[in-house]
């Protein structure tokens, strides 16, 4: 047997073991069929191989998955803090239990090395559920005493969620929206990604008997034929989405038909700074990690490494050797860092940024092109990729490319470095390296970006928000700033005397 051959053989036994050959709508507590009658293949973007289908929906079935939604609404909302507190617990138990498993099906469905889902996108969905497990208990409002009343500030879930999630990180983005809506008593209807969702489909089966009928509904298919139907429907009370910025424009107007409100979590184009006085070992680490995470397809990568003159020779060295002993292979293995693009689209926009760099007339220091990997010979692999002779008006520098390449863009003012970083569409991750305290905290509070790490790229910490500015989005999600997204306040004033006030006379 061929190398190629075992790893198709490899996959296809763990498609077999963790998969469904076909999986259905998820509405009102049943598995259903769309009512298109057509499936989508979900192609392993490894092998090339199909690895299961799932249902081609269409705007009926979105307004099924609606209604069903606002019928389990009044008991959901009803529930007790306590109540919600144990299913969400215990949804976190679950994927913990199987956590190998869900791993290994993010590895067959995106393409992302099994190592990473286990100690990233794993971790972090779990704690989603944990963070949110207690925060029923955290939503209530406020009391107010004054002669003429006593006024009561209530906190209420909105309704139906029509929530929409990208393909990158599946359960990850899964998590993080449907804990905060269910801990609010919200009802959801989640439409995951059509290219990549099956861990989110396998994790919905895996806790179907905790929750009610209805208050979790999950639709696929393509965005067009269903996102209209759904966030239109005047039953659906908000819409949260992470995604692409074009798409965001469409489901705000979409939005604008009913009147409801909007969480909007989308691109990036981060900057990463390096001071003179950077660690360079830990700045070229982060910038190398940074690059190639998920294989670049993070809306919060540091894509644009900007480096202090001074250092700017010794640091490029760094990185690029780092990247150099980057090894691309079968993402089940758990020896590979980089694995295969998620999805042909996403590789040929790659490439096509790749080459667009070129004509540019940036300098390709590394990569720059498909890596041939002799045991997955159709696997959707692409190079690690670093640009010099980056000018930050060009195209490689201004939009988001989702794929593992970076730029190095030279500085020698801080005046100078912070207008360049800020002049950019995106406002979403950023990354700062120096070892002088001032100095981070003077540049992080002139960067316009929703999160600045320090001296490591990547720190997430658990309950803190994320979000963007400027063209990356609004709102604010994974902390407990996100319950004020999914719930709405009431005033009610009680007057001490229910006698008449006298206004019209004896």
């Amino acid at each position: 047997m061929t190398g190629d051959q075992s790893v198709i053989k490899r996959h296809q036994e763990l498609a077999q073991k963790l998969l469904q050959p076909v999986y259905g709508h998820y509405i009102n507590g049943e598995w259903v069929e769309s009512r298109s009658r057509e499936t989508i293949d979900m192609v392993d973007p490894t092998t090339g191989q199909t690895l299961a289908k799932i249902q081609s929906g269409v705007g009926e079935d979105a307004v099924r998955a609606v209604e069903a939604a606002a019928a389990a609404f009044p008991s959901w909302s009803a529930t007790s803090p306590a109540q919600r507190q144990e299913i969400l617990a215990e949804m976190g138990r679950r994927l913990k239990a199987r956590a190998e498993d869900f791993a290994m099906i993010d590895t067959l469905d995106n393409g992302k090395p099994f190592m990473e889902a286990m100690h990233f996108d794993i971790p972090m969905a779990i704690e989603q559920f944990q963070v949110f497990s207690g925060m029923p208990w955290l939503i209530h409002g406020l009391t107010m005493e004054v002669p003429n009343g006593l006024g009561l500030v209530l906190r209420e879930p909105l309704g139906v969620c029509a929530q929409i999630i990208p393909w990158n990180v599946p359960l990850i983005m899964m998590a993080s929206k449907i804990a905060p809506a269910l801990a609010a008593g919200n009802t959801v209807v989640l439409k995951p990604a059509e290219t990549v969702c099956l861990s989110v489909l396998a994790f919905v089966k895996e806790v179907q008997d905790l929750l009610p009928p209805g208050v979790l509904n999950v639709v696929t298919g393509y965005g067009p034929n269903i996102g209209e139907a759904l966030v239109t429907h005047p039953l659906v009370r908000k819409v949260a989405f992470t995604g692409s910025r074009p798409t965001a424009q469409k489901l705000i107007q979409y939005a604008s038909v009913n009147i409801i409100p909007q969480t909007m979590e989308l691109g990036g184009k981060s900057a990463n700074i390096v001071c003179a006085d950077a660690n360079l070992d830990g700045a070229a680490e982060g910038a190398a990690m940074s690059t190639v995470l998920n294989k670049g397809e993070v809306c919060l990568a540091g894509s644009r490494t900007f480096v202090h003159v001074d250092v700017l020779e010794e640091f490029t060295e760094k990185f690029l050797a780092l990247l150099a002993r980057v090894p691309s292979g079968d993402p089940t293995e758990p020896g590979t860092v980089l694995g295969p693009q998620a999805s042909r689209m996403q590789y040929d926009k790659i490439l096509g940024y790749i080459d667009a760099g070129r004509k540019e007339g940036a300098q390709c220091l590394i990569g720059g092109g498909r890596r041939e990997v002799e045991a997955c010979p159709d696997g959707l692999f692409i190079e690690p990729t670093v640009f010099a002779g980056v000018r930050n008006e060009m195209r490689i520098a201004q939009e988001e490319i989702f794929g593992p390449v970076n730029v190095v863009i030279p500085w020698s003012d801080e005046d100078e470095v912070i207008r360049m970083a800020n002049d950019n569409l995106y406002g979403l991750g950023g990354g700062l390296w120096t070892r002088d305290l001032n100095r981070a905290h003077r540049m992080a509070r002139r960067m316009e970006t929703g999160t600045v790490w320090i001296n490591r790229y990547y720190n997430f910490v658990g309950g803190m928000p994320i979000g963007g500015y400027k063209g990356s989005g609004f709102g604010r999600e994974f902390a407990a700033e996100v319950l004020n997204h999914y719930t709405q306040t009431k005033s009610v004033i009680i007057s001490p005397d229910d006698g008449p006030m006298g206004v019209f006379g004896a």
